[in-house]
């Protein structure tokens, strides 16, 4: 169990899968220019292991720390970066950016770097574009490049928008979710994309009525007025219905008492279905 530190002092976690030197060096060159500034740094080295990860950021988020990776196996550094944006950890990835500069002005992929558990090659780079273009787009956020996506969800809000889009984003995909609101119609922009990318989600009420409960009670308030009320909520899923029929593109999948991965499957086979040239990709 890591100690808790003066919340006054700025924290920095360095993380490698080596050594850490690198890390170290960087943050020590970075406090140089703050005239030795007090900077709290917490040193891990040689994660080789998902979980090891999972408990760093998790007390990265307590600490409100910033993590400055050095990690080259390319599978660490994509679930450090997915998970990361769930918790709403800052990395700072002092390799990949510089390896992807370089790798594109010699036009080839690295390779033979010590540690590497797998080479990079293009899915990888493909996979971690997809993340960041997945986050980007969560929960509604509306941008000019929205047209690139290869999957758009839509549903009332915890119908686990999220959660596919960041699974599906972690396997490749480019997703945006868009939350749809009572009363509020969809964006406009939907107007503009390719209708057989849009796949709407619908839910059992009572269901969804228990796992708002769950979130309001998570959250620590009971200010959120009918939020998880019953009537409402049939009101709701109603309404949202209502609007999917009105698109006869979109397929409506129901996501209740399925695991997240059951109700990734079904979505990857309907847009595979729709846009075979992805599985190609």
């Amino acid at each position: 169990m890591l100690k808790q530190t003066d919340t006054s002092v700025p924290n920095i976690f360095t993380v490698s899968d080596g050594t850490g030197e690198t890390a170290i060096s960087i943050v020590r060159a970075v406090r140089v220019q703050f005239d030795h500034a007090d900077i709290h740094i917490e040193r891990f080295n040689k994660i080789r292991r998902r979980e090891m990860l999972e408990e760093i950021l998790l007390n990265a988020r307590n600490k409100k720390a910033t993590v400055v990776a050095t990690l080259v196996d390319p599978e660490l550094r994509i679930f450090l970066i997915s998970r990361s944006m769930q918790l709403g950890v800052k990395v700072v990835d002092v390799l990949f950016p510089l390896m992807e500069t370089v790798s594109e002005q010699l036009g080839r992929r690295p390779s033979a770097i010590p540690g590497l558990l797998r080479q990079l090659d293009e899915g990888y780079f493909k996979r971690i574009s997809a993340i960041e273009y997945t986050v980007r787009h969560d929960d509604g956020i509306i941008s000019s490049d929205l047209a690139e996506a290869d999957i758009v969800l839509i549903g009332v809000s915890r119908t686990s928008k999220t959660p596919l889009s960041m699974y599906l984003g972690h396997k490749g995909y480019k997703v945006a979710n868009i939350p749809l609101v009572p009363g509020i119609e969809p964006p406009k922009e939907l107007e503009n994309i390719d209708q057989n990318k849009i796949i709407a989600l619908i839910i059992d009420p009572t269901r969804l009525a228990e796992i708002r409960a769950a979130r309001i009670e998570a959250l620590g308030t009971d200010d959120i007025g009918d939020y998880a009320d019953i009537e409402k909520i049939f009101e709701e899923l109603e309404w949202s219905r209502k609007i999917f029929k009105r698109n006869k593109r979109w397929p409506v999948l129901d996501v209740t008492g399925k695991a997240l991965e059951e109700n990734s499957v079904e979505i990857e086979k309907i847009i595979l279905s729709r846009f075979p040239e992805l599985m190609d990709e």
